[in-house]
């Protein structure tokens, strides 16, 4: 399972949906081994389909494939009525859609996309702060209750 851990961090996700996506051999065998980037993708409606744009996944070293491009479109596999959802509360909320992880289910590659409005900088930075005295706290309590 690879996670996008700086979608999180980016963008206040609202709605989560499963996709499937479109795959060759090569690259099904490069996501087993974890050689995906999801840090910089996103999702995008294009007609009444849903593509998975700048996904870098790494050309796998036994393939013979000279021209392969790892940042290649790759198109999504949903229900019609998940992606006028999507869609639609992009619209709504005036989001973005974000690929949040991509995994194996039953053998096959399904990429969670969600439905997310970008934080401001003041944002992180309050998310950051709490973290970091979460972690304090958690320190001081551990080191009282050693004494």
């Amino acid at each position: 399972m690879l996670e996008n851990r700086k979608a999180k961090f980016n963008y206040d996700i609202k709605e989560t949906v499963e996709a499937g996506i479109i795959l060759t051999g090569a690259e099904v065998k490069s996501i087993r081994d974890g050689r995906v980037d999801l840090k910089d993708s996103f999702v995008k409606v294009i007609g009444e389909e849903l593509f998975l744009i700048n996904a870098d996944i790494a050309r796998f070293k036994y393939a013979n494939d000279p021209k392969y491009d790892s940042k290649k479109t790759r198109k999504l596999l949903v229900h019609r009525k998940e992606l006028i959802q999507l869609a639609s509360k992009s619209k709504q909320w005036g989001g973005t859609l974000v690929p949040l992880k991509m995994y194996f289910k039953h053998g096959r590659a399904k990429v969670l996309v969600g439905v997310g409005r970008g934080k401001k900088t003041y944002e992180k930075k309050n998310v950051q702060k709490e973290r970091d005295l979460d972690r304090e706290l958690h320190r001081d309590k551990l080191k009282y209750m050693v004494k």
